[in-house]
Order: structure tokens, then C-alpha cells, then sequence
């Protein structure tokens, strides 16, 4: 594996999640695998899970890690071709992606949407400068458009607690204060899509996602009637995609967070969320700390995503 950036890099799911077995049951085999090998982690954005997972993933393969926060100890980067540099940025990162892939052997980056400019963000300008210039296997720590380690984590937990064969997995917009990207709904979307599962996104009119993204998924705007016989529910807001209103809060609809009452209508649901997550605004305190929330569970299971992915490239080396 040369790159990591989207589903169609993992090849076959079901093979995907066998190689998930084989690192959860024994996270240690391939802990020589790594020698003498380095991981750099660039951080345009900030992280908690996401740094502390996929260092952790590195080291039980063995690697040396190197951790840079291009927002703290690095020269700002200009990521823009054909400007003049008389501003703040004293760096192109045309220059600096090939000097940083000359101090490691694979390059994970981490650089959110802009919400400014929907053409720049769905180009993927920054990994893809990476992938194009660094010369080494790069995978996505969360893009403009994806976050595809947290969706194949999210994957790997579906297919834990699932008890039926094609679960109804519903994916549902709620409240936010701050404009969030598409990243995180888009790559769920697309991860389901390639499952056989019974896939549901409901949210307010507006918030229509890509159709990129969306694909055979059935969209309900009425949230409890998608709610009706879930057996997973995936809470995450997003901000609007249209063109006219990119990047934009539409609405702070209340009625939308994830409180017992919607649970009710659902299968016994259990409860999802990428995290970090805004109590009481996404989702209820109840909810989040009932017997059916498995977020933490969840969380642990991106070590074994990033796990997988890392293995596989150091195996491509």
C-alpha cells in the first residue's frame, strides 16, 4: 500500500477486517517489522485520539516517531502555488515536503478542510502535495474530505457489536456552535456504502451531503423515523455543502441531539461518535453514558485501524 486516503486503498473489506483480527488478538507480532523504520506525523489541525492512536500503532509495529505540529516549532507553510511570499509564510511547502520525507520512511498527515474555498477543499491540495512530492507511503490522519482511519475504526466496532447480519446503521446530523467539515460524515458514508449493511442518513434539509458521499444510502428528514429500528446510531454534525452556503451553520436545531427518547425508537441501539463530542448538544448526558454508548470502545479501536494500514505499508517498503 502506497497511499491511504480513501476506502478503495484497502482493498477487499472482509480481508480489512481479518487483518484487524490478527492485530487486535495479537498487537505485538510484527513488532520487528518496524526496525529502523520512522513514522512522521504532521499536524496541520489539532488531535487527541487521532496522535495518540497512530503513535501508539507505530510503536507496537516498532518504529521510531516523529511528531510534527506545523502550528507550534515549524515555519508557517505556504500551500498555494504561484504567490508571492511578502506575507507570514516564509516556507513553501513544495520545499518542505520533500526534506520532510527525506527524515522518514512513511509520512501520515493530518490537515482539515479551509470551510472557505469547496473547490480547494475537495481537491485535497495539502495530502495530495504529499502523496505527489514527498516520495514516501502517506496516509490520511483526516483530510478536507475524509477521515478514513476513523472510518475503518468505525467499521471494525460495527462489526464487534453487530448482532445481526445486515444491521440498520443510521448516521445523523446534529446541533454544533462551531461550522465543522464534511470529513468525518463523508468517509462514514462511504465506508457503509461498501458494507452490507442497511445505511440511513437523516439531517435537516441544507445539509445535504456530496452524492459522491452519499451513493445508495436511503436520506430521511424526518430523524425519528430513521431513528425507527436502528441498530446503530453514528452522531455527527457537519457544515452545509451547497455552493451558495459552504462551509455555513444553517441551523442550531436543538430538536436534532441524541436524547433517551429517540433511543427508545431504535433497536436497542448502541451509540456512536467519532469524538471529541459536545455534550448536550449532540448527544444527551444519559445517552452518552448509557449502557448502549460505545464511543470509548470505539475510540480504541483506531489504534487497530492505524495499526492495519501502517503494517501494510511497511510491508510494501
Amino acid at each position: 500500500m502506497k497511499k491511504f486516503t480513501c476506502v478503495n486503498d484497502i482493498g477487499p473489506l472482509d480481508r480489512a477486517l481479518e487483518l484487524a483480527k490478527e492485530v487486535k488478538t495479537n498487537p505485538f507480532a510484527d513488532s520487528a517489522l518496524g526496525k529502523d523504520k520512522t513514522l512522521l506525523m504532521i499536524f496541520f489541525n489539532s488531535s487527541l485520539r487521532t496522535r495518540l492512536s497512530t503513535q501508539k500503532a507505530a510503536m507496537n509495529l516498532g518504529m521510531n516517531v516523529i511528531v510534527l505540529d506545523i502550528n507550534q516549532g515549524a515555519w508557517k507553510l505556504e500551500t498555494e502555488r504561484g504567490v508571492i511570499m511578502d506575507g507570514d509564510k516564509p516556507e513553501h511547502i513544495l520545499e518542505a515536503i520533500p526534506v520532510m520525507g527525506s527524515y522518514c520512511d512513511i509520512i501520515g498527515v493530518r490537515a482539515f478542510a479551509g470551510l472557505q474555498n469547496k473547490t480547494e477543499d475537495y481537491n485535497e491540495i495539502v495530502i495530495n502535495q504529499f502523496i505527489e512530492y514527498s516520495g514516501r507511503p502517506v496516509f490520511s490522519m483526516e483530510a478536507a474530505t475524509r477521515h478514513p482511519l476513523q472510518s475503518f475504526a468505525d467499521l471494525i466496532t460495527i462489526e464487534e457489536y453487530k448482532t445481526k447480519k445486515r444491521p440498520k446503521v443510521v448516521l445523523t446530523w446534529a446541533p454544533h456552535p462551531k461550522a465543522l467539515p464534511q470529513a468525518v460524515a463523508n468517509s462514514f458514508a462511504e465506508w457503509m456504502n461498501r458494507s452490507d449493511y442497511e445505511f440511513v442518513i437523516t439531517h435537516p434539509q441544507g445539509y445535504e451531503l456530496s452524492a459522491d458521499f452519499v451513493g445508495n444510502a436511503k436520506v430521511e428528514y424526518d430523524n425519528l423515523k430513521a431513528f425507527e429500528g436502528a441498530d446503530f446510531i453514528y452522531a455527527k454534525n457537519w457544515s452545509s455543502f451547497i455552493d451558495a452556503t459552504y462551509g455555513q451553520i444553517l441551523n442550531i436545531d436543538r430538536s436534532w441531539m441524541v436524547d433517551s427518547a429517540k433511543m427508545q425508537l431504535t433497536n436497542n441501539a448502541k451509540f456512536m461518535h467519532c469524538l471529541p463530542v459536545r455534550r448536550n448538544m449532540i448527544v444527551s448526558d444519559d445517552v452518552i453514558e448509557g449502557a448502549g454508548s460505545i464511543v470509548v470502545p470505539q475510540a480504541a479501536n483506531r489504534v487497530v485501524s492505524a495499526q492495519v494500514v501502517i503494517r501494510e505499508m511497511l510491508k510494501a517498503l
